[in-house]
């Protein structure tokens, strides 16, 4: 068994994030990669039966991690001698730390300016891959839902109307879903200064779009579904394809150990389970049930998010969104003086 040097990211793109700097390293490192994990040794549950390695993951229960609940279930990380305990938390912001401190070995969860604050203040994490991106089509599974008062009232008939109201974001402004709304908004030339950014949890986005509390809401799967269905709110605009602001994040004590590149390695398995049509076979949508608490008939008719089969990290999107919290006035001083 190898281990991959320090800070090196797993993927087709390797990617070491210093304070606020994204740097592309040379893709002829993925032989370390391929010589670390490979063919049927990998997924070998004997070759680990005498050296199990418990992780400790925390984790945001969202769809949008669906290679996370896939793995899980269908026994990829046992399969490769790890005991993956998961433990849920309310936001991503909230856990980061926990993997700085070595509390935890991974996060996955949305990024946010508060991780672009840690690293350039020398938050020992690491960015090792990317989960769901929006698909950019229509319905979408993150989508700008709009309160369906606004648009009967025809007070909104396009994104540019947004302009000034109040705009629910679990999190606010710094959060993955303030970068996945900037994204969206940018589509009608308007940034996240031209809208009122409220910090609103996801399962309370459709009671304050009910009772006016806010005028939109930028919602993840299933929720959009389960609020349209409701006749609450209808979509107006989704992010544009490609667009992504979560991932996993290692602490630095488990980057760059073998069980850390074997979690990753089962991580992909799924994703591969999860292309095209297979992300909503039934099998993966009970798992992805059991695992969120959504209910499976609302999950039937959720539009799903796409993931590469790699879970490569996307730099570009990385830069986009970094770019945004400083546009923003999100980033510290010493954050952006780094930059």
């Amino acid at each position: 068994m190898c281990e991959l040097p320090p800070n090196i990211v797993e993927g087709n793109v390797f990617v070491r994030l210093r304070p606020l700097a994204v740097v592309v390293l040379l893709p002829v490192l993925a032989i370390l990669t391929g010589a670390c994990e490979g063919g049927n040794l990998a997924k070998d549950s004997s070759r680990y039966a005498s050296q199990t390695t418990t992780v400790k993951v925390a984790h945001v229960p969202s769809t949008l991690f669906a290679p996370l609940y896939v793995a899980q279930d269908k026994g990829y990380f046992k399969d490769r001698g790890l005991d993956v305990e998961l433990r849920k938390v309310q936001a991503g912001q909230e856990a980061v730390p926990l993997a700085g401190s070595g509390k935890v070995d991974a996060v996955v969860a949305g990024f946010s300016a508060g991780l672009f604050n840690g690293l350039a203040q020398g938050l020992n994490v690491k960015v090792v891959a990317s989960m769901g991106s929006a698909t950019g089509a229509k319905p979408s599974p993150t989508a700008l839902e709009v309160a369906q008062r606004l648009l009967k009232s025809k007070a909104v008939r396009t994104t540019s109307d947004l302009r000034g109201r109040k705009i629910a974001v679990a999190g606010g402004s710094g959060a993955a879903g303030g970068y996945q709304l900037a994204a969206t908004l940018r589509e009608a030339g308007l940034t996240l200064k031209d809208v009122k950014v409220v910090n609103v949890p996801i399962p309370d986005m459709a009671t304050a779009l009910a009772d006016g509390g806010v005028d939109a809401a930028l919602a993840p799967a299933p929720f959009t579904t389960a609020m349209e269905q409701r006749g609450t709110a209808k979509p107006l605009a989704v992010p544009p394809r490609g667009t992504s602001a979560t991932g996993v994040i290692f602490s630095g004590g488990f980057a760059g150990k073998p069980a850390a590149d074997r979690f990753l390695a089962a991580l992909r398995d799924a994703a591969g389970e999860l292309q095209g049509s297979r992300a909503t076979s039934e099998e993966n949508l009970k798992i992805l049930a059991k695992a969120t608490g959504q209910k499976l008939e609302v999950l039937r008719r959720t539009p799903s998010y796409q993931w590469d089969p790699r879970l490569a990290v996307d730099e570009n999107q990385l830069a986009a969104q970094r770019q945004t919290y400083l546009d923003s006035g999100l980033l510290r001083d010493g954050a952006a003086e780094r930059g």
